[in-house]
């Protein structure tokens, strides 16, 4: 998967915004100013850092190698991806749909009211 589809699918999310906020090697996806995916750049292979449920990160985790604690994050919250060929596309897209969820659930209902309209308008 390169970067680029990986990027497009995020900004395809209500509200997602894109930014450099700690250097210029991470590029952080948030939802309404909420981080749910940051991107390692200068990684070979790309590593994404994303939030996960507890219970569902050490799960994934001991099942695949690919999977490890989050990097510089909460590690009992979020969990790094290592894209080296071991995780399917459609598992990283559901990982990223995940986090997002996540993110979204914990948004104060006037900011979900908001993207809810922004996607009607859409």
């Amino acid at each position: 998967m390169d970067i680029e589809y990986l990027r497009t699918f995020c900004l395809n999310k209500a509200g997602t915004t894109e930014d450099f906020p700690f250097d210029d090697k991470t590029l952080v996806f948030k939802v309404v100013g909420k981080m749910y995916a940051l991107f390692r750049l200068e990684t070979d292979p790309l590593q994404i850092n994303l939030k996960c449920d507890p219970e569902r990160a050490e799960i994934l985790r001991e099942e695949h190698s690919s999977i490890i604690p989050g990097y510089h994050m909460n590690k009992k919250h979020w969990n790094t991806l290592v894209l080296d060929g071991d995780l399917s596309a459609s598992m990283v897209k559901e990982l990223i749909d995940h986090s997002y969820d996540l993110v979204y659930q914990k948004l104060p209902k006037k900011s979900k009211l908001i993207l809810e309209q922004a996607n009607e308008e859409i």
